[in-house]
């Protein structure tokens, strides 16, 4: 009996710590989960915080600018700020402008655009996935936040005096309002225009995608085209022939157009009006074998893929030899070396289909006699000086550099300008000591120091980051380059990812990000409206 009551008191106490190391097994599983997950979520959650922290910095200290250096000649110290004048808005002037030491210079900005216009997402405005404000920085927001005041001129450049250093503005409609402006220094950032080349019509019934208005156009053109096609019975020709949207141009930007304009229509266009959504017909028109050309011959393929499968029709190998107000004509080069014609008839038509020069960069052609031969831009040299003057430069589409005409280039180059001209500053500053030096020891060691400081501005040199563009449906292709030993080429839904967070970085101001962001989120909740304003 009393060995019976041993074994199961020996039963109870084996029962009980084996069910104690059961649950001190239970809470140790618990506790290195608990870990595994903790570590992930306090980092996300600092990272969250501290984002959120240097947006909202980012964002009051761009509305809340420092206070900047009168824009002042100090004359009384027997110093005088050399001038520079800056033509031009896009990405060479602006780029240029944001990391510029205007503190060096007196500095004025003439354009008769009064904002920078991120053209990278303009494809996106006309069919209200960005709102057209929302990719817009004005200019003198930004020079606002450079060290010291800068002058701006809302004008046009009507003429150049380069032996005189003098330069003629005319203020935008009003040929009464001009002035003269003198510059010690120039930089031309003029941009380019869409080159139409001589195709008869195309300048007179075509839509152009370069500038903010002209996605406004756009805008209103596929939504009158849409409202009058409601007034045609089903399946008539002029119903089928204001439904046909085409695009010319198989570069970024006639691709992206194309893309975001099908995505308009499947997914917003079918919701409200879907019997006219049902027949809208998509051409993306190209006159080279394929579209995206400067991209890897992998993504023209996905690209072109992409566009079967979202219903685009796309027709490579195919020139326009004429427009008029309903149809296109254009010509197809078959594989046998035989041309066919066709006959498009179109409801809109946007032209993307390349770039010339502006009518004061063509002028500066035959005004300067080291650009003889120019006719894509103009020369310059390794430092971007405009060949045969001696104080004017030149960036971007206006510039013939032998690199492609893009943002990237344009905004490389005026980085290269605000450092170089602040190396440049310094340049004058000692040759403005040789001419004050009194003895040939002091001439000799500012002549020094002028030489180190003449060797130190380096040639430009591109460096080229890669191509992105969105192709539809939520999908977009990239060659991505990292540093000078690799690249991968890239397409589909994780790449439309890549492409929207490049594109956030790449914006110019905390305020364009902010915007271009709840843009986005605001077309997933509720989609794009249809709307002409």
């Amino acid at each position: 009996m009393l060995a019976a009551r041993r074994a199961v008191r020996l039963n109870l106490a084996t029962t009980r710590a084996f069910s104690s190391s059961v649950v001190v097994s239970s809470a140790q599983r618990k506790s290195l989960f608990h870990k595994l997950f903790k570590i992930p979520f306090d980092v996300g959650a600092i990272g969250t915080v501290l984002a959120t922290t240097w947006f909202g910095f980012s964002i009051y200290r761009e509305a809340n600018p420092k206070s900047q250096k009168p824009q002042t000649d100090l004359t009384a110290a027997g110093i005088e700020k050399k001038h520079l004048v800056i033509l031009g808005s896009g990405w060479g002037a602006a780029s240029m402008l944001k990391d510029l030491d205007t503190s060096l210079y007196k500095v004025t900005i003439i354009s008769p655009r009064s904002y920078f216009l991120f053209t990278p997402l303009l494809p996106s405005a006309p069919t209200g996935t960005i709102e057209p404000r929302s990719i817009v920085e004005p200019i003198r927001s930004i020079a606002k936040r450079t060290p010291a005041e800068v002058t701006y001129y809302e004008a046009d450049a009507t003429d150049l005096d380069y032996s005189n250093n003098s330069l003629k503005i005319k203020f935008p409609d009003s040929s009464a309002v001009e002035k003269e402006v003198k510059y010690d220094y120039l930089v031309v950032a003029v941009g380019a225009q869409p080159s139409t080349f001589n195709i008869p019509g195309v300048a007179d019934y075509a839509c152009f995608l370069k500038e903010l208005p002209d996605a406004i156009q756009v805008r209103r053109k596929i939504l009158e085209s849409v409202e009058k096609a409601s007034l045609f019975p089903e399946g008539s020709a002029e119903r089928k022939r204001l439904l046909h949207f085409v695009v010319v141009g198989g570069g970024p930007t006639g691709v992206e157009f194309a893309g975001e304009l099908k995505d308009y229509v499947d997914e917003d266009l079918s919701k409200w009006m879907p019997e006219i959504a049902k027949e809208v017909k998509v051409t993306l028109i190209e006159a080279l074998p394929n579209v995206l050309n400067s991209f890897s011959k992998s993504l023209w393929t996905y690209a072109q893929k992409t566009f079967a499968e979202n219903d685009i029709q796309l027709l490579v190998n195919t020139a326009v030899n004429n427009v008029t107000d309903t149809v296109i004509t254009a010509s197809t080069k078959q594989k046998d070396g035989s041309t066919e014609k066709k006959e498009l008839p179109y409801g809109m038509l946007v032209w993307a289909g390349g770039i010339r020069p502006t009518d004061f960069t063509t002028g500066l052609f035959k005004k300067i006699e080291g650009q003889a031969g120019a006719r894509r831009g103009l020369l310059v040299d390794e430092n971007l000086k405009v060949k045969g003057t001696e104080n004017v430069y030149a960036v971007g589409d206006c510039a013939f550099t032998g690199h492609p005409p893009t943002g990237q280039v344009a905004h490389q180059e005026g980085h290269y300008l605000a450092s170089t001209f602040a190396k440049r500053a310094a340049i004058d500053d000692l040759e403005a000591e040789l001419v004050r030096s009194s003895n040939s020891d002091e001439k000799s060691k500012v002549q020094t120091r002028l030489d180190a400081a003449l060797a130190d501005i380096k040639p430009f040199k591109y460096n080229h980051l890669g191509s992105l563009s969105y192709v539809g449906a939520e999908k977009a292709v990239a060659d991505l380059v990292w540093g000078t030993f690799s690249s991968t080429s890239t397409g589909g839904a994780f790449t439309y990812l890549i492409w929207r967070s490049s594109y956030i970085a790449m914006c110019i101001s905390a305020r364009m990000r902010a915007l271009v962001a709840a843009d986005w989120l605001k077309v997933s909740l509720f989609g794009r409206d249809l709307t002409k304003e």
